[in-house]
């Protein structure tokens, strides 16, 4: 193993998969209300390819993973591919994203496949705002009898993440801090972002010093080390909590320079940046019978293709795809 590294010299350790565009939900900040136009089965990568992929990546230097989607427990038989992922001896870390609609029936295998940690997307406490922001699902009980479950089978910490809308889940962020003091969730609040095509604007931006600001009642906010994960979040913990506030500051304080990450899509393109257009398609290459090799120098050059940060701050937005086929 080499390691990878960026053209401004940043190590990348960690790829983001995406194994499906379906999801079972339809978020107002990540899918247009009409839904997109879903990939044909064909069209996605095999759980094999993805295999070949992530075992290439681990050579060059990908030692963490994260499954996501769409939803990626929309796709059956997920727990086969963790398994796989888990034989790759250089592979350190396997967790996953998801909405937590299906996650209790499939917490048990998922871990015994290998998976060692999931984050849940939950931005509400309340069964009516949950169908509004969905836009189609009233089971919220099923989300939070998830979360767990999930604990139970040890698929731990369970980090749950949460964007922060105005007027739209703004007066629950305080409930959802409360929670790391009373219930011990560890909550990660997200600052907005707005791909093309979905319904909320730069009107619902809240950014985390208006979030945090609307915390204060529950005491000072010490800074703490979370300990495990990949991300760019800030954790922070209430005095005698045990669990932890995390801050994730993709627009008012960009974390670019710290940047690790590449993202497989499930349509077989790699992708240096969520927030840019750029991406290389190693899905022919798969199917042509590339070498290994092949898949090396198409990785490499996938990586030296990362910008040194996006430009959410001159108004640019990906334009070709939702997050919701990316995998955020």
């Amino acid at each position: 193993m080499t390691g990878l590294s960026d053209s401004f010299q940043r190590p990348i350790d960690y790829l983001r998969i995406s194994v499906t565009d379906r999801c079972n939900l339809r978020c107002i900040y990540c899918m247009p209300s009409e839904g997109v136009n879903l990939l044909e089965h064909e069209d996605i990568l095999s759980y094999e390819e993805i295999y070949h992929v992530a075992q290439v990546a681990a050579e060059l230097g990908i030692s963490k993973i994260r499954i996501t989607g769409g939803e990626p427990l929309a796709r059956l038989g997920l727990s086969s591919l963790i398994k796989m992922l888990a034989s790759i001896d250089l592979i350190t870390d396997i967790s996953l994203t998801t909405n937590g609609l299906l996650l209790g029936r499939y917490a048990a295998e998922l871990k015994q496949a290998g998976l060692r940690r999931v984050n849940v997307s939950l931005d509400t406490l309340k069964p009516d705002k949950f169908k509004f922001i969905t836009r189609q699902s009233d089971k919220l009980d099923d989300v939070l009898e998830s979360i767990e479950v999930a604990k139970a089978v040890g698929l731990n910490p369970v980090k749950i993440n949460v964007v922060a809308m105005a007027g739209i889940n703004d007066d629950e962020l305080f409930d959802f801090a409360a929670k790391t003091i009373n219930d011990g969730w560890h909550v990660r609040f997200i600052e907005l972002m707005l791909p093309v095509g979905v319904s909320t604007t730069t009107a619902q931006f809240i950014s985390v010093t208006d979030i945090r600001k609307k915390l204060e009642q529950l005491g000072d906010l010490e800074p703490c080390v979370h300990g495990i994960g990949n991300g760019p979040a800030k954790y922070f913990r209430f005095p005698e909590a045990n669990g932890t506030v995390g801050f994730i500051t993709p627009v008012s304080e960009h974390f670019c320079y710290l940047c690790n990450r590449m993202r497989l899509t499930s349509d077989g393109k790699l992708r240096p940046c969520l927030l840019a257009d750029d991406e290389i398609d190693l899905k022919q290459s798969l199917r042509n019978g590339a070498s290994s090799e092949r898949l090396k120098l198409l990785i490499e050059e996938a990586v030296a293709k990362k910008p040194l940060h996006h430009n959410l701050a001159e108004g640019y937005m990906p334009k070709d795809k939702p997050f919701s086929q990316v995998g955020g």
